[in-house]
Parts: C-alpha cells; structure tokens; sequence
C-alpha cells in the first residue's frame, strides 16, 4: 500500500504546479500521514502559543498553517468530473494540543472577557487507547475530570484550482480548503470538483476532536494517519463540496456572513435530493422546515483573517425517495 510519509507532508498551497508526491488508481486505498496544524511547533505546555515560537510561519501575512499532504494524482480523472474521497480510518497521535492565541478567536478584542487573552496559553491533550486498543477510537483526556470520545477529521482538504495559488490557512472555495468540518470523517464520503487532470488532491490540518464553531479557533490539533480511497463520477458538476455519510446527505459552504452560507448550503442540498432522488422542489422545501431531523451545522465559525464561516445543511437519507 502506498503510503505519504509526514516529512514529505509539508506544503502550506493548493497549488497545480506541484508535482504529484504520488499516483493512485480509483478504488485503491491509500494511507497519509498528517503533520499537525502548529506545523509541530508545539509540543508541551510550555511551547506558548506566540509568534516566537511559532517562526518561521509566523512571519508571514497571512500567518501560514495547517501543513498539507500531496498532491495525489488519480488516474482517470479529468477537468469537469467530480472526485469522490472516502475517509476510511483515521488514527489519532497519542497527543493533541490546543490554547489560546493572542488575536485569535472570537473573544479576543472583547473588553469583558479580556483575561482569557492577557497571554498566549497551551493545553496538551493526552490521549489513550479505546476499545479496539488503538487511537482510532480512542479517548481524549482534557485534565482528570473531564474526557470524551476521540472524533477525528480533515480540517482541510480539497484539490488544487486551475488557475488560482490557494493557501492551506485561509483558503476556501469550490475547490476545497480549510472548513474544519467534523463530518469530514471516517465513513464519510467527499465530493469535490476536479479543475485539473489527476485530480490533484490535497489534505491535512487533522483534529481529534472539535466543538461546532471553533469558538476559540484552535481545536484539538493532531499528528494523524489516514487511511483513504478515491473514486470518479465523469462530467459532473457540483455547486460546492458536498459530504455523503451512511445516513445522511451534507451540502457544504463557506461565507459571509453566516446566514449567506447557510441559505446556499440549503439551496444545493435541494438540488441534490431533487436532482438525484427525483423528489418534488416544493416538497423538500416544505420538508426543510417540517422534519425535526433536518440540520444546519455550524462547523467553523472562526474569527481570523478573511477565513469564511462553514456550515453544512443535512438531511437523512431515510426520508428521501
């Protein structure tokens, strides 16, 4: 099986010009190995998040982050077809870190709430095994009183545009980027447009676990392996990505404000039902507001630079036809 190793996972663009770490066919699986979103610049409680110990990233504008692994060519696909990525496994390192940053997240110009951003602050979360004995379904350990179940994703993934330099921090679009989606997870099945023969895939930025919105703008950021596949739907089209899970359909987008990307998120997941499920338009816009299981998540909703808001609109598939 082919495997990208973690030293060779480090390019902060989705960039066409890059050439391809590696070359796989639809269907074969492949594993990647992650660096964390800091670029492992931290390691201990005592690594402070600042732009010292954060150089040489943090000398440029915007800050550059959450390392990528790829390109990864996929025989077969051109411009115009969708490239479909299924996120088989994904095994957590034995520690995350998260904190608090000096001019990030969303309370760090409040006047009342100033204590929290008097100074750069670093929690390592340690993790531990779970019931299969590895961290793929392990346990996240905050401090001795509170834990939760390890939920890993792709904080950022897409594939290169065809003209466009798009960076791995800020960078979001049609195209990919950095959406910090939880449900961009195992099990879960990624639809992306291809602008480029190959594809031309790129992913990182893995967190164990994250609250919806990222108040703070730091998740539980991680060192990962992935385990993944990629297929081809030929000559198609997609307003913007969009996430099968075993039980749902997740249209996403990313805007401002929040209500723009919440209004075309739910826009193009009626076009999906009504495109690909032969269902009325006027009944799944009646269902919308009726079916308590219908949901907007609020994925990312971090203050930071020109980074938009990501939301994904859902809606089970066992009501579809």
């Amino acid at each position: 099986m082919q495997k990208i190793l973690r030293k060779d996972a480090i390019h902060y663009v989705f960039d066409r010009k890059v050439p391809p770490l590696i070359t796989v066919n639809p269907k074969e699986s492949f594993v990647v190995e992650t660096e964390d979103a800091l670029s492992g610049r931290i390691n201990t409680s005592e690594d402070l998040l600042t732009p010292e110990n954060l150089r040489p990233f943090s000398e440029y504008e915007p800050e550059i982050a959450n390392p990528l692994s790829g390109p990864i060519f996929v025989t077969g696909i051109e411009k115009g077809d969708v490239l479909v990525v299924t996120i088989e496994e994904i095994i957590p390192a034995e520690k995350g870190v998260t904190g608090v940053k000096p001019g990030q997240g969303r309370l760090w110009d409040s006047k009342k709430w100033a204590s929290i951003h008097e100074k750069a602050y670093t929690h390592i979360i340690h993790h531990k095994p779970g019931p299969s004995n590895s961290m793929k379904d392990g346990i996240a350990i905050f401090n001795e009183r509170i834990s939760w179940d390890l939920r890993p994703f792709i904080g950022t993934i897409g594939v290169a545009p065809y003209i466009e330099v798009e960076t791995s921090a800020v960078g979001q679009g049609v195209w990919g980027g950095n959406w910090d989606c939880r449900d961009i997870a195992p099990g879960s099945r990624i639809h992306l447009n291809s602008f480029n023969q190959g594809g031309l895939l790129y992913l990182g930025d893995v967190h164990g676990s994250q609250g919806d919105g990222e108040w703070s703008g730091i998740a539980n950021e991680i060192r990962s392996e992935v385990k993944l596949h990629c297929d081809v739907i030929k000559n198609k089209k997609i307003p913007y990505a969009r996430i099968e899970k075993e039980d749902s359909l997740i249209s996403l987008y990313a805007d401002r404000p929040l209500e723009a990307a919440v209004n075309k998120a739910m826009t193009d997941l009626l076009e999906w039902i009504v495109d690909d499920y032969s269902m009325d338009p006027r009944e799944v816009y009646i269902l919308f507001s009726v079916n308590p299981y219908f949901r907007i998540n609020v994925y990312q909703m971090v203050k930071a630079g020109k980074i938009n808001y990501t939301v994904g609109a859902e809606f089970p598939k066992r009501f579809l036809q």
